[in-house]
């Protein structure tokens, strides 16, 4: 049988934790941070968002191993 393949740019954006729920980054932090407003930024601040769990199935196919 032959190996799966890791989608690489789910590996870049999604990682596992240890319960196996899948971890992201909240979107919208890497520019044109001086047009967004302070709230705008301290709600984008998280770092450890969960991915919905409608979500759950499609990352298990592209993350086969956990990555």
């Amino acid at each position: 049988m032959p190996k799966l393949k890791t989608n690489k740019a789910a590996k870049k954006r999604y990682s596992y934790t240890a319960n196996n729920k899948v971890k992201r980054t909240k979107a919208n932090r890497r520019h044109l941070l001086a047009n967004k407003t302070s709230r705008a930024k301290s709600r984008g601040k998280v770092q450890d968002a969960y991915a919905d769990k409608t979500c759950e199935a499609g990352n298990k196919k592209l993350l086969p191993y956990g990555n």
